[in-house]
């Protein structure tokens, strides 16, 4: 996985699974995952992932993703590199020229943004729903090709 991807990937765990209220708390959860980075770095990464604060139940002021329950919080705080181990990935089925990847629920959005920036020569666009990715094929793509090219965005795909 490319450092940028994986530190995006760490950085939304984090995100979801602790309450965050500033860059600096968010730099020092990178840390403890073992990414250095810059404020400047952090900053740019936030406006890519189109992040947000929000008020959080005890009315502190929080980072969180654009769609809350994409990501949904979890209660019991666990080391990011430890979430992303679980794999999000779960199945894929073509007909024609249309595909639809599974996956665990919350995954499918990052999944499918993972694919529209990858830039696949196999793949026309993407929609993603909480668990069901549809996919659009290119002409002549066959399911051998597309899923060979995917296996470096999806790692467990076969």
């Amino acid at each position: 996985m490319k450092i940028k991807t994986s530190r995006m990937e760490t950085l939304k765990m984090l995100i979801s699974s602790m309450e965050l209220s500033s860059q600096e708390e968010v730099l020092q959860a990178l840390r403890k995952e073992g990414y250095e980075l810059t404020q400047a770095t952090l900053s740019r990464d936030l406006k890519q992932l189109k992040v947000a604060k929000a008020a959080s139940m005890n009315g502190k002021y929080v980072y969180v993703l654009p769609n809350e329950t994409m990501y949904r919080r979890i209660t019991t705080a666990r080391p990011a590199s430890e979430m992303l181990i679980v794999p999000g990935f779960v199945s894929i089925n073509f007909s024609g020229n249309m595909g639809v990847i599974r996956t665990r629920p919350g995954y499918a959005s990052s999944i499918a943004y993972n694919i529209d920036n990858a830039s696949n020569p196999y793949i026309l666009g993407t929609i993603a729903g909480d668990d069901t990715i549809f996919i659009v094929v290119k002409e002549g793509a066959t399911p051998k090709k597309v899923i060979s090219s995917l296996a470096e965005i999806i790692p467990d795909i076969k």
